[in-house]
């Protein structure tokens, strides 16, 4: 007899669907590249560099020899910072955010790949990549935690800017959720006192 498999939990499929995969990587891939052209052009536009699509494409623009290698360093830099908010709107969990920062990375070396023609063989792009995902990584857990972790208001808004509900005749009040608090000794209250026996 063939065993019976277990029903997939809700919401499942419709996490793990490659097409939604698909499409969150393209999104983030070109959020990623999108503000890191707007401050590579802010930056050379600053310091009066002229602009072409090595600044953003290739891994021999970034340097650490020269001033417009670190410049292009710190936008990397500030640029997965800015990724971390997408990540965090995009993708929202936090087990999911190491898989799409290491994801972005791999693709941006294919992309510099082919518009090198080489792989990278700068050690300053490897350590300014693994710093990137370092830091992707762990501003994108932290806010994804910081918003799972959110309580959920439950009941009414009028009771919860209130604070607390009206009470009733017995002195058991309303807590801010609308749900009915009553007291330790309400229970005791009907029981007769031990002295009325005596």
């Amino acid at each position: 007899m063939p065993r019976r498999r277990r029903p997939p939990r809700p919401g499942a499929l419709a996490d793990l669907s490659p097409t939604r995969i698909a499409s969150q990587i393209l999104l983030l891939q070109l959020a990623y590249y999108a503000c890191a052209a707007v401050l590579i052009i802010f930056t050379a536009l600053v310091f009066g560099k002229e602009i072409s699509t090595d600044l953003l494409f290739s891994w021999q623009s970034l340097r650490g020899d020269t001033t417009v290698g670190w410049t292009l360093g710190l936008v990397w830099v500030l640029n997965s910072l800015t990724c971390a908010v997408f990540i965090l709107i995009l993708i929202a969990r936090s087990k999911l955010v190491l898989d799409f920062a290491l994801t972005i990375h791999f693709i941006h070396l294919i992309v510099t790949s082919l518009y090198t023609h080489a792989i990278p063989t700068n050690l300053f792009w490897w350590a300014l990549q693994a710093c990137s995902a370092t830091l992707m990584t762990s501003v994108g857990v932290w806010a994804c935690q910081w918003r799972e972790l959110r309580p959920i208001n439950f009941g009414s808004k009028s009771a919860a800017r209130q604070g607390t509900g009206p009470s009733d005749e017995d002195g058991r009040g309303r807590g801010r959720d609308g749900y009915e608090l009553a007291g330790m000794n309400g229970g005791d209250r009907d029981m007769p006192n031990g002295d009325d026996h005596v």
